[in-house]
């Protein structure tokens, strides 16, 4: 993820904050802003490069579409036909008549070239990308930058790309260059094979990690790294481990006398967060990864699992049946002041904080149906996303915009028709939406931004 040579800013105009869509979380944005992505000019040259390299006939077209590819995902932007484009890419990018984009009825427009930067006999080269926003209704440039960077990094430069884009046209953070770990399962119900895997959050680049021959459980990321934690079963009994994913280095976090639930990462990644079951009894303890010392954080006869840390990480919401139902409760990170924070009707579990802070994501059980929903951190505001017959480990979006999840089909009497697939759903409760991968999968959790 280092490979990143050079981001140069070409020219960055009307610096002063303002978006053409303004965001509000609380609805749908039902009318999409239309938006144009031409296709990144190329020259011959670099082309027939590009294709020796890459195995693309037009790498310049190949970013063009992970870019309208990424925008169209996001519900807030609608990217517009290509056929109807009336200028080519490469005018576009030096001087675009807005008149054209105008009468296609496109409000922003994104250009851009590709080159090929030749390094000699020893070297496969560099690739150089420039990108333009426009805003076509004033007839302006927005934002212009450059990055250079090895060749098969082209896919990772769009979702860059788009990030920069998101940003300065909703005043948001993007989340395209990012990650996804996961479960990935394979086989019946009743016998499945689970592997852990990665892919790009669009799906693609998917890769397993692991080869199946244990069982694998609740990958999360450190928020400050490309290092996962996970359960895994060794000899029938749970472990914790930590990876590195970009060296493939796994260690054994450490043993424990019962069996362990659901690790996480502290915010500064320097902590583990998890439950312990011993004796029917379910408490929190931290483990510190630097000096390996465990800490009880709760310490109560009722069972209480599945914690996370609030982004500053002065909290921690988990959830307990300590009423007699489980449900969220929000407490200090040393277990003081521990205050109930779910009311509604149901069972709740697998509560995630926000990244920006503000919300708790959570799964809801009620009359048979499971839910997928937000909460303010003091309880109120609780909002049900989405539901279905099984559902559950909502994991967020670098940006606090975006929920993914998985979802499980419901079987036959035999068992037949299973399924379980990731969905991902904004905090709109609009833009619902599975994303692909090679098997059936489960249990995700959400990287942040590689290119910070």
């Amino acid at each position: 993820m280092k490979k990143f040579l050079l981001i140069i800013f070409l020219m960055l105009t009307q610096i002063k904050a303002f978006a053409l869509i303004e965001v509000d979380i609380t609805r749908g944005n039902l009318n999409p802003l239309p938006i144009a992505v031409s296709p990144l000019s190329i020259d011959n040259n670099s082309k027939n490069s590009f294709k020796k390299i890459l195995k693309k006939n037009n790498i310049g077209s190949e970013i063009s579409i992970v870019v309208e590819n990424n925008l169209k995902a996001s519900g807030l932007f609608n990217p517009l036909n290509k056929d109807a484009f009336l200028q080519k890419p490469d005018i576009a990018n030096l001087k675009p008549r807005f008149e054209d984009w105008n009468l296609i009825k496109a409000q922003a427009l994104i250009t851009g070239k590709v080159s090929f930067i030749d390094e000699g006999v020893d070297s496969t080269g560099k690739l150089r990308v420039e990108f333009r926003l426009w805003d076509v209704l004033a007839g302006k440039e927005m934002m212009a930058l450059a990055f250079t960077t090895v060749p098969n990094n082209w896919r990772r430069v769009g979702h860059i790309i788009t990030d920069k884009v998101y940003e300065r046209l909703t005043g948001e953070k993007g989340y395209f260059d990012t990650r996804i770990i996961y479960v990935a399962e394979e086989g019946p119900k009743t016998r499945r094979i689970k592997k852990l895997a990665i892919m790009d959050q669009d799906g693609a680049n998917n890769k397993f990690l692991t080869l199946g021959n244990e069982l694998v459980l609740t990958p999360r990321f450190n928020p400050t790294s490309q290092m996962v934690t996970y359960l895994s079963y060794f000899r029938n009994l749970p472990r914790v481990y930590l990876l590195d994913i970009e060296t493939g280095v796994q260690e054994v976090v450490g043993d424990f006398p019962g069996m362990t639930f659901a690790p996480r990462f502290s915010p500064d990644g320097k902590k583990i967060i998890m439950s312990f079951a011993k004796d029917g009894n379910s408490d929190i303890y931290t483990m510190d990864l630097e000096n390996r010392i465990v800490e009880k954080i709760t310490d109560h006869p009722s069972i209480d699992t599945s914690p996370s840390f609030s982004p500053n990480g002065k909290f921690i919401c988990f959830n307990s049946d300590r009423s007699g139902y489980q449900q969220i409760y929000v407490m200090k990170s040393d277990g003081s002041n521990v205050k109930r924070i779910s009311f509604g009707k149901g069972l709740y579990g697998t509560p995630v904080w926000s990244p920006r802070g503000d919300l708790i994501a959570f799964t809801k059980l009620h009359k048979g149906k499971f839910y997928i929903g937000v909460m303010r951190t003091d309880g109120s505001g609780e909002r049900l996303l989405t539901e279905n017959f099984y559902q559950e480990a909502p994991s967020w979006s670098p940006n606090g915009r975006v929920l993914i999840f998985y979802r499980e089909t419901e079987t036959n009497d035999k068992g037949e028709g299973f399924s379980a697939k990731l969905w991902s759903i904004d905090l709109t409760g609009y833009n619902e939406r599975m994303i692909n991968t090679p098997t059936d999968a489960s249990d995700p959790s959400w990287s942040s931004l590689l290119s910070n």
